[in-house]
């Protein structure tokens, strides 16, 4: 069996981890792979949110998915429905020609939605950050 807290601060420190290089990658101007790792951040967080309420196995990739699963247990989650919606665009478009087409994803994206996915992220790990706190679940 897990251990509910340590899954927990390993999952949230992999997403802390996946939005400190998105930080990196939006001061070299690599757009479309910020926007990726804002939204693998993302759904990262929430996923600690999930194992620290105990649950064994969590799959999906959908933010939005995640938070209806979550916010029975954490209502405070209701506040990131849209910025949900916005970062659920870049999980597959961001990387893969074929999901843009006639484009390429490192040329389709700007530095606005970068920073728009970074600034979200951020706020949706404040909120995560605060719940599992709540909880007694201490993250960095």
């Amino acid at each position: 069996m897990k251990d509910s807290p340590g899954e927990a601060r390993r999952w949230f420190d992999e997403a802390g981890s996946d939005l400190a290089f998105a930080r990196i990658g939006h001061r070299e101007g690599f757009h479309s792979k910020v926007c990726f790792l804002c939204q693998q951040a993302a759904e990262k967080a929430l996923k600690a949110l999930a194992y620290g309420d105990g649950e064994r196995y969590v799959p999906g990739h959908s933010l939005q998915d995640l938070v209806d699963r979550l916010v029975s247990r954490h209502p405070s989650l209701e506040s990131l429905r849209d910025l949900c919606r916005l970062l659920d665009q870049y999980y597959v478009p961001t990387r893969y020609p074929n999901a843009l087409p006639g484009g390429v994803p490192h040329r389709s994206y700007t530095e606005g939605q970068a920073r728009e996915a970074i600034t979200g992220c951020e706020q949706l790990m404040l909120v995560v950050r605060e719940e599992l706190r709540r909880m007694h679940i201490a993250v960095d």
